[in-house]
């Protein structure tokens, strides 16, 4: 399903059963992949740039929950496989980030029916926070939970500005 507005954004809801979806996803999964291991030459970078989460919020947005799903799910779990980032015992945790991403950017694509600057805020916002409850529970750390908060505050800005500025840029596609 094909959401037009203004005939100048074309954001999408594709379904499993549609090819595009797993093509789409293939793509922005290699994007998971190949962002992590730039920002991973960076001492801490993975820590600093949340690079797993960037191409998964681009994915939801642009085309639904189906697409968003596929990348959430796949990207972290290859590139533990391939490259041992993230560390097995990490997965749990960034699992739940980025499907509550891929799931929170989808709905607000959906909602707002444009790529909003104030509404990928919104997303990033709700999946951080959820996802930091979630890990405080899981982990039994409040400072353990924060760390996307204190280290992390950069990739999300990266997030919020460049998810911005790239849904823009393939707005009409």
């Amino acid at each position: 399903m094909e959401k037009t507005v203004g005939k100048i954004v074309n954001l999408y809801s594709l379904s499993f059963s549609e090819l595009k979806t797993y093509l789409f996803a293939l793509l922005f999964i290699g994007g998971n992949i190949i962002l992590p291991q730039i920002s991973h030459l960076i001492p801490q970078g993975g820590l600093i740039f949340l690079p797993i989460y960037f191409f998964t919020l681009i994915a939801a947005y642009k085309y639904g929950i189906g697409v968003g799903l596929l990348t959430a799910v796949c990207s972290p779990l290859i590139n533990s496989l391939l490259f041992g980032m993230p560390p097995v015992g990490s997965l749990p945790i960034i699992l739940v980030k980025s499907v509550l991403l891929a799931v929170a950017g989808a709905y607000m694509a959906h909602r707002l029916g444009k790529i909003s600057l104030w509404g990928i805020i919104v997303v990033v916002l709700a999946y951080q926070l959820v996802g930091t409850a979630v890990e405080w529970l899981i982990e039994g750390s409040f400072l353990t939970a924060v760390k996307d908060f204190t280290k992390g505050w950069a990739g999300m800005l990266m997030q919020i500005f460049g998810g911005y500025f790239l849904l823009k840029a393939i707005a009409k596609l």
